[in-house]
């Protein structure tokens, strides 16, 4: 390899072949084994768009039925993870403890058996089952209050409505808490999915996979954008402000959060649906007092930077909407986790059928034949250069 094939970020080069979802990003097109996302979104569930995923195809309506009553009956924790979680600190970001707990899902299912299809079910349901009640709790835990059992009337997205808020939520909120699960449950090759890939290539439980992947998950690049979203909105203020704002990010070169995607050079599939989301729960339930702005703010960028083809991402609109579900800002990224495990594990099954652990190579731009100093003879003070470990 020489320094011209390097591609930082492994921009452009193709990590795997794989067929479980795909992005045309000219087009704004997205699609789960073939299915359009728009499609999806509106016919099906997050569960059946899961087990699309997981498995390769639709489910039959047996098949199905198993599938949510395996995950319905496999919601509680044990209680000596509950007893760790009483010991995380309150101030805690909820995406931490959930990389913790997720990893110690691994030590009451230890066995590796890889090749065994009841055990690679059975870890699918557990992880599907548990994250959103290790979320839900943990959101309880750290005010000081015992978490809420999870109901086994209730469907995916209503049981974790109803475990954060202590209440069964409105039919309309928990279908739109549905459907945010479905657009956020698998995207290519992102950041957190080859973190999965890459753990998953060493055939270590995907209890680990999983965990690597919402550490992953976490940064402010990645599933952290819609926290910061609403901070955006939060510092602007009004729509008055918003042409300066971008005006001055413009003008310092800053990222403006929930706009522009590595792949998409057109609005995000994924965006449009979720204003349109946005724009049913407050009709139903009262606007944002930043929605104004907001669409404002994309109407400057569009103007400003559409050329470029920087428009709203999956993230700009989304906060929106937890946050008019009552979803508390620092549980966005844990609930972005709890839709893209479905992707995670999707690719976790693909990854293991045809394994080749990931050993990629480096252009090393250290020096050559260094002479080592005895540690007499060295300086009291190396005058380093910590950025890159060099001494100038």
């Amino acid at each position: 390899m020489t320094v011209c094939d390097y591609k930082p970020g492994l921009e452009g080069i193709p990590a795997t072949q794989s067929s479980i979802s795909h992005v045309d990003g000219q087009q704004g097109i997205l699609e789960y084994r073939g299915i359009r996302i728009e499609d999806l979104a509106q016919h099906s569930t997050f569960l059946e768009t899961s087990y699309l995923l997981i498995w390769g195809g639709l489910p039959t309506k047996t098949e199905l039925e198993e599938f949510e009553h395996g995950i319905r009956h496999h919601r509680r924790l044990k209680y000596r993870i509950r007893d760790m979680m009483k010991c995380f600190p309150e101030g805690g970001h909820p995406m931490d403890a959930l990389q913790a707990c997720a990893a110690a899902l691994g030590l009451f299912y230890s066995k590796r058996a890889l090749n065994d299809p009841l055990y690679i079910q059975n870890a699918v349901v557990r992880l599907m089952a548990k994250i959103p009640t290790m979320v839900a709790a943990f959101q309880l835990m750290r005010k000081g209050n015992d978490p809420v059992q999870p109901r086994d009337d209730l469907d995916y997205a209503a049981n974790f409505l109803y475990m954060l808020n202590e209440q069964e939520p409105d039919p309309l909120a928990a279908r739109i808490f549905d459907i945010c699960l479905t657009l956020h449950a698998e995207h290519t090759i992102n950041a957190s999915t080859f973190s999965a890939m890459v753990t998953a290539s060493t055939l270590t439980d995907p209890y680990a996979v999983v965990a690597s992947a919402v550490g992953t998950l976490a940064g402010p690049l990645h599933g952290g954008a819609n926290e910061e979203v609403i901070d955006m909105l939060e510092a602007i203020g009004s729509v008055e402000n918003v042409r300066p704002y971008i005006d001055q990010c413009i003008k310092e070169k800053r990222r403006i959060m929930g706009f522009g995607h590595r792949v998409y050079k057109v609005k995000d599939p994924r965006a449009n649906i979720l204003q349109k989301l946005a724009e049913q729960l407050f009709e139903k339930f009262g606007t944002d007092e930043y929605y104004e702005i907001a669409l404002e703010l994309e109407q400057v960028v569009t103007e400003r930077l559409g050329a470029k083809g920087v428009y709203p991402n999956v993230d700009f609109y989304s906060g929106l909407v937890y946050r008019r579900l009552g979803i508390p800002t620092d549980l966005f990224t844990p609930v972005f986790a709890i839709a893209r495990v479905a992707g995670w594990l999707a690719h976790w099954k693909e990854q293991i059928r045809e394994n080749r652990i990931f050993r990629p190579t480096q252009i090393y731009t250290g020096s050559h034949d260094q002479k080592y100093v005895a540690l007499h003879e060295r300086p009291q003070i190396w005058d380093r250069d910590v950025t890159n470990g060099k001494r100038p």
